[in-house]
């Protein structure tokens, strides 16, 4: 299975730096069918990237090492959540449409250090092994 990378420069008109970044693992496990079949796993991506548009990029990634976590999302600030004290927030199990819908919202809304997560989404939040968290560039 392949999936699309946007073509989007992902600034949003009227803002200045860099927008949140949204970072789906499609490694080994997360977005197999083996290991969570009946998911739309191409579906849910593409429902990201549509729904993040130009407020911010999407990529897919290889496996982030937290495969007993899958499917792993993870949402890095922008340039104003940075500087509020954000850091990437670590989702963990995302499979269902509604917690996907709450992600793009909350990266619609400015996302973390700007706009509080969804009380949905906040269920998910997992934080991972340094070692794990240093693999994740930027």
């Amino acid at each position: 299975m392949s999936f699309r990378r946007p073509s989007r420069d992902g600034a949003k008109p009227g803002r200045s730096g860099a927008p949140c970044r949204v970072t789906v693992c499609r490694g080994c496990c997360c977005g197999t069918a083996r290991k969570h079949p009946g998911v739309d796993h191409l579906g849910q991506f593409d429902r990201i990237v549509d729904g993040v548009g130009d407020t911010g990029k999407v990529r897919a990634s290889d496996c982030l090492d937290v495969c007993a976590q899958s499917n792993v999302v993870v949402v890095s600030p922008s340039s104003a959540g940075r500087a509020a004290g954000a850091r990437p927030v670590w989702l963990r199990d995302v499979l269902d449409e509604d917690v996907t819908e709450g992600i793009v919202e909350w990266v619609r809304a400015g996302g973390p250090g700007v706009v509080d997560a969804p009380d949905l989404v906040s269920l998910f939040m997992f934080s991972p092994s340094r070692r794990v968290r240093s693999q994740l560039p930027g």
